[in-house]
Order: structure tokens, then sequence, then C-alpha cells
């Protein structure tokens, strides 16, 4: 069973989903990338209460490091990647190149583009704070204006 609950929050509805496991999905409703199927879903704000929490300190700026039980699926290659992003300290930033030589694989730059398009938990799994190597900001699920607003909320210079 997968519960959702939607979190207003300055950069947009936040969509937040778990399993008896942990999260398994965050995405912004007006986001660029086509929201999940829910059909079978249940909205249950109470089951979400300790995970709203963290999205409202972090919104605030209260809070660096989420301490959530992560449930995502993915291959091994993107489970390595989103690691990778995790690792990412708040307020910093890493290029696509970065997290291809921090995982081992400094060619597969494209590959891992990709398995950060396929981050299904924005915002826990950091993919907003991989930018070009120009210092460009470059896609993100959320669009560009979600992404500048994440990057400013952690005191991150963007260009």
């Amino acid at each position: 069973m997968i519960c959702y609950d939607i979190l207003p929050t300055h950069c947009g509805d936040l969509l937040i989903a778990i399993n008896e496991r942990g999260l398994v999905h965050v995405d912004f409703v007006a986001g660029l990338r086509a929201l999940p199927d829910m059909s079978g879903w249940q909205q249950d704000g109470e089951a979400l209460a300790p995970y709203l929490a963290e999205f409202e300190a972090y919104f605030a700026g209260h809070l660096q490091r989420f301490t959530l039980p992560l449930a995502a699926s993915g291959t091994a290659f993107q489970q390595t990647v989103w690691q990778a992003l995790c690792d990412i300290p708040y307020g910093e930033t890493r290029s696509y190149g970065d997290i291809a030589r921090a995982i081992g694989k400094p060619n597969a730059m494209r590959a891992v583009g990709a398995a950060n398009g396929r981050n299904p938990l924005s915002i826990i799994v950091p993919c907003h704070r991989v930018i070009g190597q120009n210092g460009s900001l470059t896609g993100y699920a959320g669009g560009l204006e979600i992404k500048k607003a994440l990057l400013q909320l952690e005191n991150i210079k963007v260009k």
C-alpha cells in the first residue's frame, strides 16, 4: 500500500509518497515530469506526518540532512548514482563529471545524467545540487525555477 500527501511549499506543491519501508516518491506536482499513476494510492496525512515535518523544517531552513527511511526502486547503477547524490553536502554542488568520478566511472557522465533524471526522491536525493561543469543550471524535473529556488534556499549562488 502506498500512502501519500501533498505539502504546499514556497516552491510549489510537493507530492510525498511512502510504503511500509519508507519514501518511494517525492516530486513537485507542477514539475516537468509526469506524476506516477496514483490510482491505487491512499491519501493519509497522519501516516505522512513525520515525513511532512522534515520537509517543512527543510523549507524553513532548519534542516540540512534528512533522516527518513528511503525505499525508492531503481537499477543498481541508478542506486549508486543516487547514493553519490546523497553524499553532496548541503550548500554545495557537483557536476555530472564529479558524480561520474565519485562512483568510479569517469566516462559515464551521460549515464549519470540519465540516472539523475530518473531520481524518484527529489530534494531527499539532492539532484538539484548537480549543475553543469561551467556552473550553469541544467535540467531538473521540477523545472529550473524550482531548482534555482532550492539552491538559493541552501545559500548556493547560481548563475
